[in-house]
């Protein structure tokens, strides 16, 4: 029942599309796009905290490492759940952009997994009221540009949401731990 829910929901949300929403949406899911802003949060980082940024770039290299790891290894290759755009059933139904499927199994998008892991540490860190407001707004379009090009189910992008921001809000507990812990010099 689920299943066909998260079918419906996504057919209904793919096939919305349009020639200027095409090329956002590759845009917007692309990787290269994110590390002019993943620089800036870097550096912002860095510029806040200098003594503890060698300590907090620890912490998010921890956090984007169990990220990508647990998205792939403990759910899109135990699960096993095709793409919208590799499932057989929904042949011919599915908007799918540049001709680019991806890898045959979605569950959990690691597009969501990451900016979302991204976008909570980040803001744990940051604390700005309109930096976390741009970062949810920016993870919330990585996960929609996914279901947009016709690679993952919305359950896909929520789990994989979920997924990264438990991540990112454990690996900044963990960080305030070793922080109490250990002394920058």
């Amino acid at each position: 029942m689920l299943e066909n829910l998260d079918r419906q929901i996504f057919l209904f949300l793919n096939s919305g599309y349009s020639p200027f929403l095409d090329k956002l949406m590759w845009i917007i899911s692309g990787i290269l796009t994110w590390v002019p802003l993943y620089l800036a949060v870097l550096i912002w980082i860095w510029l806040k905290y200098r003594r503890k940024a060698l300590l907090i770039l620890l912490f998010i290299i921890l956090a984007a490492t169990l990220t990508e790891l647990t998205s792939v290894h403990l759910f899109k290759n135990v699960f096993q759940r095709l793409r919208p755009c590799h499932e057989p059933s929904l042949q011919g139904m599915v908007h799918i952009v540049n001709c680019h499927c991806g890898g045959l199994y979605g569950f959990v998008s690691s597009h969501a997994a990451n900016s979302f892991n991204v976008a909570v540490l980040s803001l744990l860190f940051i604390r700005e009221r309109w930096f976390s407001v741009f970062m949810i707004i920016w993870a919330l379009l990585v996960g929609y540009s996914r279901i947009y090009l016709g690679v993952h189910y919305p359950g896909d992008v929520l789990c994989g949401s979920l997924l990264g921001a438990l991540i990112g809000w454990s690996c900044y507990r963990l960080y305030l731990v070793a922080e109490k812990n250990i002394r920058p010099e």
